[in-house]
């Protein structure tokens, strides 16, 4: 992090095409308004980070600022006009200037009521944190700070401009902010802060499940989730949209013994974490996250003290797919999801007796393109204290990926089909387009399976085998097609 306020500002020099930005200041100060960077990058030249987002703030209104931006843009567009934002390109630098505002929720709806207002400082104080309530004045460069943003930001706390109570009432969506800016930044909260959420987590209520999501997934795909995670669980706020992650604090009375379901979560989520290897992967951590989330439902407390949980994979993967559902994720990511959730338990069977051939091939063919995650997701939820057993898990493991490459390399194992096509079975059994070759590639299918290529003469024999016990006089409708 930079320590010097000089330093910072010549890194956001050179981050931000200072040219461009200088030229916009000087257009606004020329019609008589103000003009500043605000938030995130300014922020984010004290942290050292690569700036993205060009946010600045003006007391022109929308109309104002298009008036003053258009003549210098390539494009420029008014999206959201509404909330007092005007987007423009200018010199291959694209900003967002926004109208300073005063707006809250009015407490009964899910959209803020958009107040412009006229000052920085005011604007400054409607703002999440103090990190991010900070702003340098265009053209002059002048760092405006009222809130003491800069010590709390060389501190690592997020602390609200205005009281905390006040500030996330009127937004709510900023409690779920706090929990992200840990994740992303390693902050910390600071405690009247924490205290306020506490109190006002069902105001979250107010928010769309689309911000709420969007919010989620910031800090799912930051540099540390699992603290994040912490701090909704902690205050309550993920029981009003992810109830089932705290419903894995499982009770645990003094006769029945199982490990922590929650901490092991977080642990598993750590775990595939590290074994990342093109950056953030949203399925992989949300697969980690929501793994074991039908445990609680299935929980069984037996005789003697042993404690089951029969079919959580199969529950999990309904709950899950119901909750992201809920939550607006796309269905690429849902189903990617719910199936690593389906299919995570899948090869502790493997752990208890080698597999056949043929369970390999399911097991792949089970997984499609989510193979590589169903690897680090069944390695990352190995979290046993036992040293042995974590060791016999792993070695495992090992074998199931030397077998299936040994597999993938004699049989391009990653796009198992029948030996025989649809077109080729209607041919073989003289048939139309229907259920009866849905049912015959099936019936190829588990004989590759099982018994991997076949070719191409022998699996017509068996095709017309099955026909014969399978469709109603096949045999005596198509006698002359069994000599072939």
């Amino acid at each position: 992090m930079v320590s010097d306020i000089r330093e910072a500002l010549g890194n956001l020099h050179v981050a931000t095409q200072v040219a461009v930005l200088d030229r916009l200041g000087a257009a606004f100060q020329g019609r008589g308004y103000e003009l500043s960077l605000v938030g995130g990058p300014v922020r984010d030249a004290f942290l050292g980070r690569e700036i993205s987002d060009f946010d600045l703030t003006t007391d022109a209104r929308p109309d104002q600022t298009m008036a003053i931006l258009a003549p210098m843009a390539s494009a420029h567009w008014d999206v959201g006009r509404e909330y007092g934002t005007i987007g423009a390109r200018i010199d291959g630098l694209q900003v967002e200037v926004t109208t300073y505002r005063s707006d809250r929720y009015d407490h009964r709806s899910r959209k803020p009521e958009v107040d412009f207002g006229d000052t920085l400082e005011a604007d400054l104080r409607r703002r999440d944190f103090t990190v991010n309530a900070m702003a340098l004045r265009l053209p002059s460069r002048t760092l405006v700070d009222p809130f003491n943003g800069l010590s709390d930001l060389m501190a690592g706390v997020l602390r609200t401009p205005a009281p905390a109570v006040e500030s996330f009432a009127d937004d709510p969506l900023r409690m779920m902010r706090a929990a992200r800016f840990v994740s992303q930044l390693g902050f910390t909260v600071e405690p009247s802060a924490l205290k306020a959420i506490v109190e006002l987590t069902s105001t979250l209520t107010l928010v769309s499940a689309e911000r709420i999501q969007a919010e989620f997934t910031k800090l799912m795909l930051g540099g540390d989730p699992e603290s994040g995670i912490e701090v909704l669980v902690d205050t309550g706020l993920a029981d009003e949209f992810l109830p089932e992650v705290p419903g894995l604090r499982l009770e645990v009375d003094e006769h029945h013994h199982h490990k922590d379901v929650y901490r092991h979560t977080l642990t598993v989520l750590r775990q595939a974490i590290d074994q990342e290897e093109d950056g953030p992967d949203l399925v992989l951590r949300l697969a980690a996250l929501l793994h074991d989330i039908g445990k609680p439902k299935t929980r069984r407390l037996e005789p003697g003290g042993k404690v089951t949980f029969y079919q959580h994979d199969l529950v999990g993967a309904r709950m899950a797919r119901k909750r992201l559902t809920a939550l607006r994720f796309d269905k690429d990511t849902t189903s990617a999801v719910c199936r690593l959730i389906e299919l995570h338990l899948r090869f502790f069977g493997y752990a208890e007796g080698a597999w056949t051939d043929s369970a390999v091939r399911r097991y792949v063919r089970d997984a499609g393109d989510l193979l590589p995650r169903l690897h680090k997701l069944v390695r990352a939820d190995v979290t046993t204290r036992n040293a042995a057993k974590a060791r016999r898990l792993r070695q495992a493991y090992d074998d199931i990926e030397r077998r299936i490459d040994e597999l993938a390399a004699q049989e391009e194992l990653d796009a198992i089909r029948p030996d025989l096509d649809g077109t080729q079975i209607m041919a073989e059994l003289g048939v139309s387009p229907g259920p009866v070759v849905g049912k015959a590639y099936a019936f190829l299918l588990e004989q590759r399976l099982d018994e991997g290529p076949l070719g191409e003469s022998e699996a017509r024999r068996r095709l017309r085998s099955w026909a014969q016990q399978n469709i109603p006089g096949w045999g005596d409708a198509s006698a002359g097609q069994s000599d072939r």
